[in-house]
Order: C-alpha cells, then structure tokens, then sequence
C-alpha cells in the first residue's frame, strides 16, 4: 500500500469535514462549460474518491494476474486480493459466510441470477410472484420474463400519493400461490425507504423468499442482512464510490446450493466430461469465468473508505442535505417534489410546470449542474404519478448545500428562459 492510501485509510472521520471529504475526489475539480462541477447525479452513479483510483491503479501495475489454480507468485497475490475483497463485503452487509457473497456484474445481472437459478428452478405454473409500485426495471422486467416462460403471476403492491408503498395491501397479496418477493429497499425514483425488515417478516410467515434490490440502500445507510433475515440483497459498486462493472449478490448459503448456475464455464464447475459436469462449490458455482477481479478489489477499496467515514455519519450529513434541497426547493414557485415519503434517502424528483425535465436538464448542465432527467428506469413510477418523467437531483456526502443554492438559482433561470 502506497503511503498516500495508508493515510487517507487511516484518519479519524469521527467528525464529518467535508472540506477533507471532497479533497479526495478529485473530479470535484473539474469545470464543466467554464463553471466549477456540481454533481447532483449520484443516485445513477458516485463519484471515486482518489484512494480507490490509487487501488486499482496498484493492482494493475504491481499485481494484476488472473486467480486461481496458478501457483506463480501474481496470480496467488491476485487471488488474495480478490478473497480479500470477498471477506470485506461479506463484513459490510454482515453475511454469517464469506461464500455467501457472489461477485456479479452489477445488481442487474445479481437479479438475473437470482431469476434463472432461484426463479427458473422453483417457480412453476400458476405461482405468484409479488413486486412493488417502486421497483426499478431491473426488479421487475426478468420477472416478467419468468413469467411468461413458467405462466406464473405477477402481483403488484401500489403506492399511495406520497411514494410509500401500501403495506396493507402487500399482507392482502399473500396466498398459498405466493412463491417469491421482489422489493427495492429504496425508490431511485423517489428516494422512499421501504420498511423491508417488516415485509421480509410478514413473507416469511408463508415461508416465502424475498430478494432485496439494496442499489440506493447500501450507499446511503448500514446494512445488517442476519438482522433483516433476507433471502438475497444484491447491490452495484458504482454506486458506493467503487467502479462500474462489479456489484454482489448476498444469499443465504442454504438457497444457494439449491439455486442452479447461471451461466456456464471456468472455474464454476469441480469436474467435467462430455458425459457429465459436477459444478463447484458456492460461491463459485455462479463466478463462471474470469471474475472483474480488478474491479472487485476497487470495490473492496471502497468499502475500506465509506467505512473509514463511517456510514452513520454519511446518513447524518446526508439527512441534512435533503432537508436544506426540501425546503430550498419548495419556495420556487411552480416546482413541485414528486415523492414525499416520510422515510427518504437525500433524492428529490420533482417538475416545473411547462418545462419538460430535459429542457431543465439542459440549461442546468450549461452553468456545470449535473441532474438526471427522465423516467429513471421507473416507468410505473411515472405512470403513478400521470407524468412522462422527473428531473432528479440526488445527493452524495461530498456535496455541499451550496451547490444546492446553485441548483435552486438554476432552476430559476430555467424558469425565465422558457415561461
């Protein structure tokens, strides 16, 4: 470890600087037509904070090799650091096993698997499967997909007009046909925070297994999957400050030695002839392949510096944020916040009456604010709500209420230009 990463590894964060913090991204530096960089998109992806470049710039000068099986001197030191990383996830979402952890490429393809190893083994005709008003594309169209292969049945559970999801009408979904839940922990669209740990309880009752899309949860709170008694949490690393390419797939290890493999190959099997294939034990049974071995290590980084911070005093200064944009924003007259939850991560979509999100989107990146315009991969959300889409501003634990400032002015210019 170079000497500049064993420092910033090492510092007190007991008290939440946020000069110290945004010292470490460096692309926090950068203009954007001639304005400094307001980056107000994290919800689609965070910013990497210059220890986890350093990472994986040292991995691929000093140690990049493929794992397993080698016994050269790069290839056991790739392999230790990619079980390193393995062991670091497995502490960050407190699983009861290290094997219980699978590296994937993101949430979406963590669904995925989960779908065609959990969904396409154990789900038959006529069985229901219940997703949620919230759900992002990825939760639910490789539901759909199941669906319509074994005839099964989608249900589901609506929202009422401040994003949270009806919880008496979930319980009402349940019958003997309920094979499977679906359920994003936070709304990327809205931010709304689910009250998962009840609902995993209440399906569990039917003895019913729940996956929980944990892509804006992990970045924004601590996560305890024993506590919660999931049956699958998955989540993306580039969301939490790490690269693109890698994400996790959490299971119970029980779940997932019944599950079949995905997908086919290297390393995921024990034996293979033309007459039979015995696969590998968990969690290699479903890394089939060269693993994004570079990428899981940068992960792990990552998981080293949001700890280091500390997540509790992430959610603290990023609480203060999304109130300070709540209030700032609902004075501009004819701006109106689409998602209200009482429960909410620091998100907030919202509209203006007359201008259509990309136009603000637009005239917003020219004075250097990034915002995401559209439907956010959240088409019911939208329908829910009777419009074709939002602006959404989404807040890290390096942005400052300043640049909140800067967003609200910015919304009034847009204003000006169009009405």
């Amino acid at each position: 470890m170079n000497s500049v990463t064993l420092t910033r590894q090492t510092e007190d964060f007991s008290v939440f600087d946020i000069d110290r913090v945004r010292a470490d991204f460096p692309i926090l530096q950068l203009k954007v037509n001639g304005k400094p960089l307001i980056y107000l998109d994290n919800a689609a992806s965070c910013q990497m904070p210059q220890p986890v470049i350093d990472r994986l710039v040292r991995y691929q000068t000093t140690q990049h090799a493929n794992i397993n099986r080698a016994v050269h001197y790069l290839s056991e030191v790739a392999t230790m650091e990619y079980d390193s990383a393995r062991r670091k996830l497995q502490q960050f979402v407190n699983a009861r096993e290290d094997r219980e952890i699978i590296f994937t490429s993101g949430t979406t393809d963590s669904i995925n698997l989960v779908m065609h190893g959990y969904g396409r083994k154990f789900i038959k005709t006529g069985d229901e499967i219940i997703l949620t008003t919230l759900e992002h594309h990825s939760n639910i169209v490789p539901w759909q997909m199941l669906a319509k292969e074994k005839g099964a049945i989608i249900r589901v559970v609506p929202i009422n007009d401040q994003g949270e999801l009806d919880i008496d009408e979930y319980e009402k979904l349940f019958n003997e046909r309920t094979k499977f839940v679906g359920l994003i922990h936070v709304s990327n669209a809205l931010g709304t925070i689910n009250p998962i740990q009840r609902m995993i309880k209440f399906a569990h009752r039917f003895s019913v297994p729940v996956l929980i899309d944990g892509a804006q949860a992990a970045p924004h709170m601590a996560l305890d999957v024993q506590a919660l008694d999931c049956d699958f949490y998955v989540f993306s690393a580039h969301k939490l400050c790490g690269p693109t390419g890698v994400g996790i797939l959490y299971g119970k290890a029980t779940l997932l030695e019944a599950m079949q493999p995905f997908k086919g190959g290297g390393d995921m099997i024990t034996s293979v002839t033309f007459e039979e294939t015995i696969y590998n034990t968990i969690p290699h049974k479903f890394e089939a392949g060269t693993p994004p071995i570079a990428a899981a290590i940068g992960f792990g980084a990552a998981i080293d510096y949001l700890t280091n911070i500390g997540l509790d005093h992430i959610a603290a200064y990023e609480q203060t944020l999304l109130e300070y944009a709540t209030a700032t924003l609902s004075e501009i007259p004819g701006l109106r916040i689409i998602g209200t939850a009482a429960e909410k991560t620091a998100v907030i979509s919202f509209i203006l009456d007359g201008i259509h999100p990309h136009d603000i989107g637009t005239i917003l990146n020219q004075d250097g604010i990034a915002v995401r315009t559209g439907h956010h991969c959240a088409q019911p959300v939208m329908q829910r709500f009777k419009v074709p889409a939002t602006s959404r501003a989404s807040f890290a634990f390096y942005n400052r209420k300043t640049e909140i400032d800067a967003l609200a002015a910015g919304i009034r210019t847009v204003q000006k230009v169009f009405l």
